[in-house]
């Protein structure tokens, strides 16, 4: 059953970065993973479950917040994830990803931001987690997508020097260390 999955998953993102995610149906899918139709949907109810199954088993998505230490800490691990990972999630995050794939990728993200903000007993509104969440899928999507030149060191510095006084300003105090 997992190596079904996994064979399913893989046809996704070989096909998203072929044909890029509105172009692709769950023909196409089936056919790639060699699978029966009937075996695709005993796994998966369509091919956005099937790309909803892709991000949620990204781990970098789900990072205990940090209660202490500096703010956004996990954009370092994540960013270097996504060097690791970078064919999926290039499939998934850059241009071919789709509407549906960076909206669920801004969900799972805002969550992130969301819960780390609470830990450290800030109420974060709405627009400071969007624009949050949107500096830093812009950097990702424009890294892996080749648009952007810089070691994950570097892309991390940059979004930390940006993001973290804004935050800290909307905050009203210095909530990072």
């Amino acid at each position: 059953m997992r190596r079904t999955r996994r064979a399913i998953q893989g046809a996704l993102v070989e096909l998203l970065l072929e044909k890029g995610y509105d172009k692709v149906t769950v023909t196409d899918i089936i056919e790639r993973a060699d699978v029966g139709r009937s075996t695709f949907y005993a796994n998966f109810t369509d091919k956005q479950d099937v790309l909803r199954s892709n991000l949620d088993e990204l781990g970098f998505l789900h990072p205990a917040p940090a209660a202490e230490g500096p703010l956004f800490a996990f954009s370092l691990p994540m960013i270097e994830h996504v060097a690791e990972q970078r064919q999926l999630v290039r499939a998934l995050l850059g241009k071919r990803g789709g509407g549906a794939v960076m909206a669920h990728g801004e969900k799972l993200l805002g969550d992130v931001i969301r819960e780390e903000l609470l830990v450290r007993g800030w109420q974060a509104p709405e627009p400071v987690v969007t624009c949050v969440v949107g500096a830093f899928l812009a950097l990702l999507t424009k890294w892996v997508d080749g648009e952007i030149s810089a070691t994950p060191a570097e892309l991390d510095a940059a979004f930390r020097a940006v993001i973290i006084p804004g935050v800290e300003a909307a905050a009203g105090v210095a909530i990072g260390a």
